[in-house]
């Protein structure tokens, strides 16, 4: 989701740039091919970053906002990738756009949001209007590529080494290179489960059979595994030997299942500043959740049914945006704690020597009510 502050600044800059465009009103009906071309430069913009489109702002007008609510051109997302669609792209591989409604003082904002890839260049193999064929479009600072022309060999060069992961740090690339799984090579002569990628053998993954710590206490997450015996380790990221990053790891029901632990996080509801809720996350495209896809055994139904007991206890975020907006959803309506547990059955916790059985109830139980509230979160939000 957009943050409307960021859009008005860019409006308050009264000036276009490398990533944003401003338009007066949505395109009118015949100027498809002005759409395309427009979102096709976006898609490939320099930034390496999400490109907006912001349609509602006049430039001749001292870029003055203008409501565009009842627009008779105004498209929504599933227009947007309905028309992306039936385009022919390269290798079938289509930006991806979003419209987002931004409010700013009292008017309606449309953004068409070209979400940042690394799959660039994008460009048709079969023309369209005056969008050509095998033409590489982007844009420079405020400018896009003309229709009629193709960009400069050192643009069109950087959006390929982006797509071959060439651009970016070697930790960017490592989590850029775990997408591509069937691709890492397994070490058997080592007593650690270490990979690397066959096409960069200088970057590995691995991690003992032994936490170095030492660590055995329980967690929540790992309870309702078939077997729930504590098994800690760290993973590492090399490239050479340097290590780029190491992530503590939790090995799952006995060997079936392996994944980094997550993260932890929580809100405070009394005002004391201390936190009085708590849950365990990952966030969709951040570091630890590809690891956790990465070693995700889909073929194996044991491997399967692990991740799934593992993830009830885990919320999971699209984006760190949404989890930084859930965290202020959670922190106004937990009040409304009592209200959800109607179909919330009390949960099996073993004994446990040391340990204060009810606490692990109480955070099972409060796993799943938040469950429950991110969708509550999402339905509110998509409206």
């Amino acid at each position: 989701m957009i943050n409307p502050e960021e859009i008005y600044n860019l409006i308050l800059l009264k000036q276009e740039g490398g990533y944003w465009d401003f338009k007066r009103q949505w395109y009118e009906s015949g100027h498809e091919g002005d759409l395309l071309h427009d979102i096709i430069c976006m898609s490939n913009n320099l930034d390496n970053r999400d490109a907006y489109i912001i349609i509602g702002v006049d430039e001749e007008d001292d870029y003055k906002p203008y409501d565009v609510t009842h627009d008779p051109n105004k498209r929504t997302t599933q227009m947007i990738v309905s028309f992306l669609q039936n385009k022919r792209f390269a290798g079938d591989v289509r930006p991806v756009v979003t419209v987002e409604a931004v409010h700013i003082r009292q008017y309606c904002l449309d953004v068409v949001v070209v979400h940042n890839s690394t799959n660039t260049p994008f460009y048709l193999n079969e023309r369209y209007k005056q969008v050509r064929e095998n033409s590489i479009y982007t844009r420079i600072q405020d400018t896009n590529t003309p229709v009629d022309k193709s960009a400069d060999i050192t643009h069109v060069e950087y959006l390929w080494k982006k797509r071959l992961g060439l651009v970016i740090s070697p930790l960017e690339r490592i989590h850029y290179l775990l997408k591509d799984k069937e691709n890492w090579i397994k070490c058997p002569r080592y007593e650690e489960t270490l990979q690397y990628y066959k096409f960069a053998p200088e970057f590995t993954i691995g991690y003992p059979l032994e936490d170095p710590a030492g660590r055995n206490g329980y967690e929540v997450f790992i309870l309702n595994q078939c077997d729930n015996k504590p098994w800690w380790t760290i993973i590492q990221l090399k490239y050479h030997q340097t290590v780029l990053d190491e992530i503590e790891g939790v090995i799952l029901d006995g060997g079936r299942h392996m994944s980094p632990c997550p993260l932890l996080d929580g809100v405070s509801t009394s005002g004391y500043g201390s936190w009085d809720v708590s849950y365990d996350f990952f966030v969709k495209d951040e570091l630890p959740f590809a690891i956790h896809e990465f070693y995700l055994d889909t073929k194996s139904g044991e491997a399967l049914t692990s991740d799934r007991r593992f993830m009830e206890n885990i919320l999971l975020f699209e984006t760190e945006e949404e989890h930084q907006l859930f965290n202020y959803y959670l922190e106004n309506n937990w009040w409304r704690r009592d209200s959800y547990l109607n179909d919330i059955r009390d949960p099996y916790v073993p004994d446990l020597e040391g340990y204060n059985t009810d606490v692990f109830k109480e955070r099972i139980i409060n796993n799943q009510i938040m469950q429950k509230m991110l969708k509550e979160f999402r339905l509110i939000n998509n409206q």
